[in-house]
């Protein structure tokens, strides 16, 4: 049996089923295989909070309205959890976990539904990802992961279906982007999709925005690098980030890259204790 002909399978045997979904390209393929598999028979769910950019959102929206794929926004209280805030290692823990408990709720109100399932593929290492604890304390299916498929094969084959988020950049939440210890709130939250927003409206693909109180430190994938060393593109970035409340603009000559936040300041407890909500914004 191939990969495909095996996650049709399994989601057959999960439905009716609620679907994580954030719009990234894992998560989209699996709403998409989700309704050609069992069609009416599915739910993508999409978790609204601070952490998620406002252009994330809509994108996530208009993929699941133009693929006929049935869609519903939830809200998300992770914020509210002094655990989730206080931005240790295992941060994803308690977003997924509130993730999955109002999925749960959902699952209770709405008695059609029976399964949970979640977009991790074949490549995740899940004994590195606290959010997939939370998944399996919760009982969440993983089909994409279940059926062999990993993110070369996820891409490829969204490119066949003709889904326009084959190709797209990998996209993690907003409260991936602040150093282990700096509290995360909206306002820092904020701050830091105000200002990838502003790399993207100057043309750059794949960036991040990593905080670290007073300085932010801007990643820029290597083939995009060259165009940000000029001193005129200089001068522009620090006018978008002082305007934002750093102090200290720095753009990062390693470039764009996953889990950078694990080296460096912050790294490994490396960061000041996180005594409240207000701790690790940086001067305004």
């Amino acid at each position: 049996m191939t990969e495909i002909a095996e996650l049709e399978t399994i989601l057959r045997a999960c439905a009716p089923l609620l679907v994580a979904y954030s719009g990234g390209v894992d998560s989209a393929y699996l709403a998409y295989a989700a309704q050609q598999a069992a069609p009416g028979q599915m739910l993508a769910v999409i978790a609204d909070s601070p952490s998620l950019p406002r252009n994330a959102l809509k994108d996530a929206v208009a993929f699941a309205e133009a693929h006929h794929i049935p869609c519903e926004v939830i809200h998300t209280g992770e914020m509210d959890d002094p655990n989730y805030r206080r931005n240790a290692p295992d941060r994803c823990y308690f977003c997924k976990d509130e993730l999955f408990r109002r999925m749960e709720a959902e699952l209770a109100r709405r008695p059609e539904f029976r399964t949970l399932a979640y977009g991790v593929n074949a490549d995740d290492k899940l004994e590195f990802r606290p959010g997939h604890r939370a998944a399996q304390e919760h009982g969440v299916r993983a089909p994409l992961r279940e059926a062999g498929l990993d993110k070369a094969e996820i891409r490829r084959r969204a490119h066949e279906a003709g889904l326009e988020v084959w190709d797209r950049p990998a996209a993690a939440c907003l409260a991936s982007r602040v150093a282990y210890g700096i509290a995360v709130t909206p306002e820092v939250l904020a701050r830091i999709e105000q200002g990838e927003e502003a790399l993207y409206a100057l043309g750059f693909q794949q960036v991040r925005v990593r905080f670290h109180r007073e300085i932010v430190r801007i990643e820029i994938a290597r083939e995009e690098l060259l165009r940000a060393l000029t001193l005129e593109m200089a001068d522009a970035l620090t006018a978008i980030f002082r305007k934002l409340g750093f102090r200290y603009v720095t753009l990062d000559l390693e470039g764009y890259r996953t889990g950078s936040l694990n080296q460096g300041p912050g790294a490994k407890g490396q960061g000041p204790e996180v005594r409240g909500q207000g701790s690790g914004l940086a001067p305004r």
